[in-house]
């Protein structure tokens, strides 16, 4: 079978013309120390290696991310980059107690304690009008080529105060087009705050924790939240909408001033 085939209840069917969103494994690798491998797309990954960089804690800063190279390789992509700074620690640390890990269990308290790591305290903000959420809802699509193309991809964007969409990153994973988005941003010398994140994913812990370490004040995301995804966006003073529509849209934590 060469093109995919569309059935429908009645019996019939009929080709059906699709675009695959791009996968790829993509391995990040700092200082010369291997750290982690992603599944992701393959585009815009300077952004994704700063940003990945910037909310794991192995940099402070863009500034801190240099040299970076990526490299396509007959396994998938390899990205390359030098951290400075308090970073470098943390990459040894991680390196090793990776290398130590086994299959005893014991590993596995280490791994939850990092759970609950504690976030820093959300900057003191102003709130989000509902208004600017629906105009970006209704900008947003415009911005997503590879979304439009493929129908399988996420978008993370930054959203001024007004509703204008200022950048978006997409990938085939919901955490790292956030990681791209706040590399992007990062490099280009800009903040997420004022104005707040608008993620397509799942609003799970990880999407709140990468927009909190990241310096953003508000998260908004298409798809309702877990239940840790709340109890974090509200220990750190993150206000949280969820379930974006275009017609609705609902205000889980309003920690504005």
């Amino acid at each position: 079978m060469s093109d995919p085939l569309a059935f429908r209840p009645d019996g019939t069917h009929r080709a059906s013309s699709r675009v695959w969103v791009p996968e790829a494994p993509v391995a990040l690798e700092y200082n010369g120390l291997s750290y982690a491998v992603m599944m992701a797309t393959a585009r815009d990954l300077e952004d994704f290696a700063t940003g990945f960089a910037l909310n794991e804690g192995l940099a402070a800063c863009a500034s801190e991310v240099t040299d970076i190279a990526v490299a396509e390789v007959e396994q998938g992509w390899v990205i390359r980059a030098t951290v400075t700074g308090l970073g470098i620690d943390k990459l040894t640390e991680r390196v090793r107690s990776r290398v130590a890990e086994s299959s005893c269990g014991l590993c596995g308290i280490e791994n939850l304690a990092e759970v609950a790591r504690p976030l820093p305290p959300v900057a003191p903000h102003s709130a989000v009008a509902p208004t600017a959420i629906f105009a970006a809802l209704t900008e947003l699509r415009d911005h997503q080529p590879l979304g439009r193309k493929t129908g399988a991809a996420h978008a993370a964007a930054w959203v001024s105060a007004n509703g204008t969409i200022g950048l978006v990153r997409e990938d085939v994973g919901r955490h790292n087009a956030l990681d791209k988005l706040v590399g992007a941003m990062a490099r280009n010398g800009q903040v997420l705050s004022p104005g707040f994140v608008l993620s397509t994913a799942r609003c799970s812990y990880e999407i709140v924790e990468k927009a909190v370490r990241a310096g953003a004040t508000t998260l908004v995301t298409v798809s309702l939240p877990t239940s840790l995804a709340v109890d974090r966006a509200k220990s750190t003073g993150l206000s949280l909408w969820v379930l974006a529509r275009d017609d609705e849209v609902t205000l889980v934590n309003d920690a504005s001033a």
